[in-house]
């Protein structure tokens, strides 16, 4: 039972093993450079997100409906940009280009904060911030991909999604030590959030290779004999990339993608939400991020690996089932003071079990050429999935109240569940053929 095929499609490669050791190795160079990139730009990153809804809320006046509409162009812009840039970069055929142009641009943003103290330059940026992150997801988690063995994807995004993850702890605590000290706590967290983006950017030209294997160089041998110049590849062109919905398993993943993005409400709204419900101070809600991220860090690496051994259809449907628990947990659980701590850890395991495995699920039914786009159709059709629940979840909050939206959205991520399941479901064995009898052999005497 397999969120994707496990067998590799026509076309689809991966990197060889090591042969100086005999063995593949667990993990790539290029993915542990990936993963320190990731790791020092998720500073950067969540140093902002763990204080822009509070600054946004209660320092701009920002009401949730107003809030659920800048998050979703945050997440929405981020989306459409995705696709463009994964089929630029095969286009190209240098997703390195591709994603270092993506992260100086989201770095080039941060600073820019500083100057934005209304809501109309804020949302510029922040679209802008956006886009940086939309060209470099693809290419990024396509260097990953093509730099792993199939059997093997799995854990590689699982051990990419835990070092992004420690970054994404680093970040809000950093955040709140500099709200504690510093006479201006916002414009300083905004400053020091655009120096450690930098520094991200320079890893990232410095140390991640431009291709994609990481496979040692052989022995010098004798010279080959002289051959003729291999044929140059065919471009990738845009009616490329839309025959990939042809493929029936990227079509389905890309549904169920989308059909579960509808009901997941964005991680600041979850926060908001226990905030209100728990009655935590201002001066604790940087810190919320952090019980999420301290799960996901420890449980990304053994989800991923789970995933390549039992099915990867398996883990990304327990994921949700975490997720729903959650919500629960915040509309029916009394007063525990355990609360909190409950309904991080089933965020933190809902991420664990489903962010790294949808893309290696993805990666194992696209062809090497066409990578970085069929991961960014998925990704795309995902995110502007949960950019429309922002939106609806922000209204339905402003409408209706906390209570009656997070139950709208727990019944509908119910539903939505148990059509993914039947979705992904596997396919049944096809039929022995019986083998056809062999004809007389009329050398043969009776």
């Amino acid at each position: 039972m397999y969120l994707a095929d496990r067998s590799a499609p026509s076309g689809a490669k991966t990197a060889p093993p090591d042969r100086g050791s005999g063995r593949t190795p667990a993990v790539a160079s290029t993915v542990l450079a990936l993963g320190t990139v990731s790791l020092i730009t998720d500073i950067s990153s969540e140093m902002v997100t763990a204080v822009l809804p509070l600054y946004l809320i209660a320092g701009l006046g920002l009401s949730p409906l107003g809030f659920g509409a800048l998050d979703g162009v945050y997440n929405g812009v981020s989306a459409l940009v995705q696709l463009t840039g994964g089929h630029l970069a095969d286009r190209v055929r240098n997703h390195k280009l591709v994603a270092g142009i993506g992260y100086g641009l989201s770095a080039l943003c941060k600073p820019l904060l500083l100057l934005a103290h209304s809501l109309g330059p804020i949302s510029v940026i922040l679209a802008l911030e956006r886009t940086g992150k939309g060209l470099r997801t693809a290419p990024r988690d396509a260097l990953i991909s093509l730099a792993t063995p199939d059997e093997l994807q799995g854990r590689a995004f699982g051990v990419h999604r835990a070092m992004d993850t420690t970054g994404a702890l680093l970040g809000p605590l950093a955040a709140f030590l500099i709200l504690g000290v510093a006479a201006d706590g916002y414009d300083a967290v905004f400053g020091v959030s655009a120096c450690v983006a930098v520094l991200g950017v320079v890893v990232l030209m410095l140390f991640v290779p431009s291709g994609a294997g990481d496979t040692p160089p052989r022995p010098a041998a004798a010279p080959p004999a002289p051959r003729a110049a291999p044929a140059r590849p065919k471009p990738v062109r845009l009616r490329d990339a839309t025959a990939l919905l042809r493929l029936p398993r990227l079509r389905a993943l890309a549904l169920c993608a989308v059909l579960l993005g509808l009901t997941t409400v964005s991680d600041a709204f979850v926060y908001l939400l226990l905030q209100r419900r728990t009655g935590i101070d201002d001066q604790w809600f940087p810190l919320l991020p952090l019980g999420t991220a301290a799960v996901f860090l420890l449980l990304a690496v053994p989800a991923g690996a789970l995933a390549d051994r039992i099915g990867r259809r398996t883990v990304f449907l327990a994921g949700h089932a975490l997720l729903l628990a959650a919500y629960g947990l915040l509309l029916w659980a009394p007063e525990w003071p355990v609360l909190p701590y409950l309904v991080l850890a089933l965020h933190g395991m809902f991420y664990a079990a489903t962010d790294g495995v949808l893309p290696a699920a993805v990666a194992a039914t696209v062809p090497e050429s066409l990578r970085a786009t069929g991961l960014a159709v998925v990704g795309t059709g995902q995110a502007l999935a949960r950019f429309a629940c922002s939106l609806a979840f922000g209204g339905a909050w402003t409408l209706w109240g906390t209570g009656p939206a997070l139950a709208a959205a727990a019944a509908g991520l119910l539903c939505c569940a148990a059509v993914a399941g039947y979705v992904l479901r596997p396919s049944p064995p096809a039929p022995a053929v019986p083998a056809a009898p062999a004809p007389p052999d009329p050398a043969r005497r009776p």
